[in-house]
């Protein structure tokens, strides 16, 4: 399939897909005439690499799954040595437990607020948490 169809069946922009060919995560073939053409395969590496981004990995973090992309983001995987991705992982799920974490914080602040202008009794209290501490280590992509 082309480009645009591959845009089209993914929901994602050709120009979006040509970024992901350019930091090595898309691999198109290349017809005589220069068109880029994908196999249906491109249609699960998309959406993995949608997700993933999504989640919270970089590029250069992708580039490291790069076997995975392929496959299914679940069950068995045919990736290479599984240590780099491990610790690829366990580093993005800490940032975003800490964005998790953040935004619990700043939603709990934000009920009780809504309970005080309602005037509504206090909502139990909960131990306190500190509010985004972890957002200058979320702007720090992992050392790839």
């Amino acid at each position: 399939m082309r480009i645009g169809e591959l845009a089209r069946t993914t929901g994602v922009t050709t120009r979006a897909l040509r970024y992901y060919e350019e930091q090595g995560l898309l691999r198109p073939e290349r017809s005589a005439n220069g068109y880029r053409s994908y196999g249906e395969s491109a249609v699960r590496v998309v959406a993995n690499i949608r997700l993933l981004l999504a989640a919270g990995l970089t590029t250069d973090d992708l580039r490291l799954l790069d076997g995975c992309l392929r496959d299914e983001l679940t069950g068995p995987h045919t990736c290479a040595d599984p240590t780099p991705k491990i610790e690829v992982f366990e580093q993005r799920l800490a940032l975003l437990q800490g964005r998790i974490d953040d935004l619990a914080a700043v939603r709990d602040q934000l009920l009780d607020r809504l309970s005080d202008l309602r005037g509504q009794p206090a909502r139990p209290v909960r131990p306190a948490r500190a509010v985004a501490p972890h957002a200058a280590s979320a702007a720090e992509p992992a050392a790839a």
